[in-house]
């Protein structure tokens, strides 16, 4: 399973409860599209997902400061199980960009946060997801995503940190 998240918002921990703290410790990659807040944030994070046996792939957001940024960058790529997953905070991305930055990077999906709406939709051939957020979502409802690999098609749920499942998608491979 692969767990996206974003927009955390903390300032000494990752903010993660119920199914959210679940899926993070039970993912294969977990991919975090920036806003942590602080290093400390990040930190927590590496070693959620690292004691849990997981990869840990992330961007920086525009909340984020300096030593966040040196760690992270503001964008990256990462396969897992032949999927390239590409991974940008996106206040920098108006739609024309995320799918030239998608179509640049050979990206399977592009995973973006900062609106803290979850929601996934298709920018002409590429997938878009933004988990929205699961600890600060503002006037939307907290969420993180959850996908899986098949042969054909990526699965994927939105899903809140109580285990609501409120939307589900199948992204062709």
């Amino acid at each position: 399973m692969i767990v996206v998240l974003s927009d955390t918002h903390g300032t000494d921990g990752p903010r993660l409860d119920g199914r959210t703290a679940t899926a993070v410790r039970e993912a294969d990659l977990v991919c975090h599209c920036g806003d942590f807040m602080t290093e400390p944030v990040l930190d927590k994070f590496e070693s959620v997902v690292a004691s849990a046996g997981g990869e840990f792939a992330a961007v920086a957001g525009n909340n984020d400061p300096p030593s966040v940024r040196e760690r992270v960058g503001d964008e990256t790529v990462v396969e897992h199980e032949g999927v390239r997953l590409a991974l940008v905070h996106g206040h920098r991305h108006h739609d024309t960009a995320l799918a030239m930055f998608g179509r640049q990077s050979n990206a399977d999906l592009v995973c973006v946060g900062h609106s803290h709406k979850p929601g996934v939709r298709r920018l002409g051939e590429v997938p878009v997801v933004n988990p929205g957020s699961h600890a600060d979502p503002r006037r939307y409802r907290p969420a993180h995503a959850e996908l899986s690999v098949g042969a054909k098609v990526i699965g994927g749920s939105l899903v809140s940190p109580d285990g609501e499942r409120f939307e589900r998608f199948e992204l062709p491979r």
